[in-house]
């Protein structure tokens, strides 16, 4: 983070300064949008508050998002989520009012990263369910409803609480769009928290776009060469870029006539998808007439956003902190300001037989995320009589060793006797890894134990809010995560106990 920071010019600690500051945004305009938006989507009343709220002139937003994952996607959509939530309740005022944002990415189309789901149930069974998408289509544009059967029989299989199963499926029930879906989980669960949803693609919004998006057709390679010139910058400090745009490229995608988004590349003063070329004038009359076809692409999206929001603080992921500090020029060609860049907390949910099994072993959750066989095993050392011999062996060799130190003076024989002693420790400190290695995969309790605690804190090798999505929690224990979550930090690392 620390050398990320040079290339991000406001950090959380700035908020409160940025917050003071104005920001031009046609208030009025997305409030009306936004309420359209999501009194049909069935929005509560406290989302719809909060959106009214961005009326204010001197509102500000605290913005998050996250593609339209199944069933929310991975737990860390609901840790971004509950950041947005606490960062604008603790700056929120009445003449100065601070309102939470999720946009929904439904402009994205990697549907292979949105189909997937995987729930681990209280009898340690794991279920998944693997969508079959259509490829290169927007989640905003990918009906729901031939999907929402498969996805109630998943959690019919599960055996969750049936309340909270109900909640779920009756929110997917309907004529929505993947991505519409998604924002209506999100909207049962933390809309009452006054979280609002914005889907860049609903027909009440996407006008909203409309002036930035004409900014950048107007010079449209001038934001790639100001990432690439950043991107440039970034590794004469030793740091590796994650944007970078190619030959022609621009930051614009559009979808075409067969459903399918395409990056737009511009030469000789046409764009091309692949497929045809167009003129600045045939985009210009796009965008009056269906403006939800042209979006922007990872290195426009955010600028674009704080185009129509006046974004005061900016919630990412460990990922998006590395291209959004790539985007200062960019920022700079649409006239703006850049907000203060907040991570998203990190959690892990700790359930009663996870608790017990770490607390036996003395273990710490994030430690076993980080290293899990080596936390273990460390362990299992303390335990272990096999361990304790080689240990005390090593400790007598050491002794030897140091006897040996005044028969050994000589130059000549310095290296030697220190070769040995190494080669003689590294051998028994070998011995007791292998010791450990076999005691931890015999069938057994310590193999159980291990093996539950990968299930669920490192499920498939990855960080559990990676995998399983936050949801998976309330289909197990009803409200109580949703409880532990709102009373958490809103930065660093969380436990969340169960």
């Amino acid at each position: 983070m620390s050398e990320i920071a040079r290339f991000l010019p406001y950090g959380l600690a700035d908020l409160p300064r940025l917050l003071e500051r104005p920001r031009a945004a046609d208030r009025e305009a997305l409030s009306a949008g936004l309420l359209a938006y999501l009194q049909r989507l069935g929005a509560p009343r406290e989302a719809l508050e909060a959106a009214r709220r961005l009326a204010h002139p001197g509102s500000r937003a605290v913005v998050t998002g996250q593609q339209a994952g199944l069933l929310t996607g991975p737990g860390f959509t609901f840790y971004k989520a509950h950041t947005a939530l606490a960062l604008a309740r603790e700056h929120d005022r009445p003449e100065r009012p601070v309102v939470p944002v999720f946009w929904v990415a439904s402009q994205d189309h990697d549907t292979a990263e949105v189909r997937d789901v995987q729930l681990l149930d209280l009898d340690e069974r794991v279920h998944t369910l693997s969508l079959e998408l259509p490829p290169a289509r927007p989640a905003g544009r990918i009906p729901f409803l031939p999907y929402a059967g498969a996805v109630c029989e998943l959690l019919e299989r599960f055996k969750g609480v049936s309340a909270v199963q109900r909640r779920i499926c009756v929110a997917l029930k309907g004529e929505w769009t993947y991505a519409e879906a998604f924002a209506r989980l999100m909207l049962e669960f933390l809309g009452r928290e006054g979280l609002v949803l914005l889907d860049p693609m609903a027909p009440e919004l996407a006008p909203l776009f409309v002036p930035g998006l004409r900014r950048e057709l107007a010079d449209p390679l001038a934001s790639s060469q100001a990432i690439n010139e950043t991107a440039e910058a970034m590794r004469q400090h030793g740091l590796h870029p994650v944007l970078g745009r190619g030959e022609a490229a621009t930051n614009l995608f559009l979808e075409g006539e067969d459903g399918e988004r395409r990056l737009l590349r511009y030469r000789e003063g046409y764009f091309d998808d692949g497929t045809r070329r167009y003129s600045r004038a045939d985009l210009e009359a796009l965008l009056g007439h269906d403006p939800s076809r042209l979006t922007p692409a990872a290195g426009l999206r955010p600028v674009l956003q704080d185009t129509v929001l006046p974004t005061a603080a900016f919630v990412v992921g460990p990922g998006e902190l590395k291209y959004v500090a790539e985007l200062g020029g960019v920022y700079r060609l649409h006239g703006l300001e850049p907000p203060a860049v907040a991570r998203r907390v990190s959690a892990v949910v700790l359930e009663p037989p996870v608790t017990r099994i770490l607390q036996k072993h003395g273990l710490d959750a994030w430690a076993f995320q980080d290293d899990p066989e080596g936390c273990f095993l460390a362990a299992l050392a303390g335990d272990d009589a096999r361990v304790a011999a080689i240990r005390a062996a090593l400790g007598r060799i050491a002794a030897e060793f140091e006897g040996l130190r005044p028969h050994l003076l000589e130059a000549t024989l310095e290296r030697p006797a220190h070769r040995a002693r190494v080669r003689v420790t590294h051998e028994l400190e070998r011995l007791e890894h292998i010791v450990l290695q076999t005691e931890l995969r015999r069938e057994g309790i310590a193999h159980d134990q291990f093996e539950r605690l990968r299930r669920h804190l490192t499920p498939s090798g990855l960080p559990q809010e990676r995998v399983y999505p936050f949801l998976m929690y309330l289909l197990k224990h009803g409200e109580a995560p949703l409880r532990a979550l709102k009373e958490a930090s809103s930065t660093g690392r969380v436990i969340l106990e169960i």
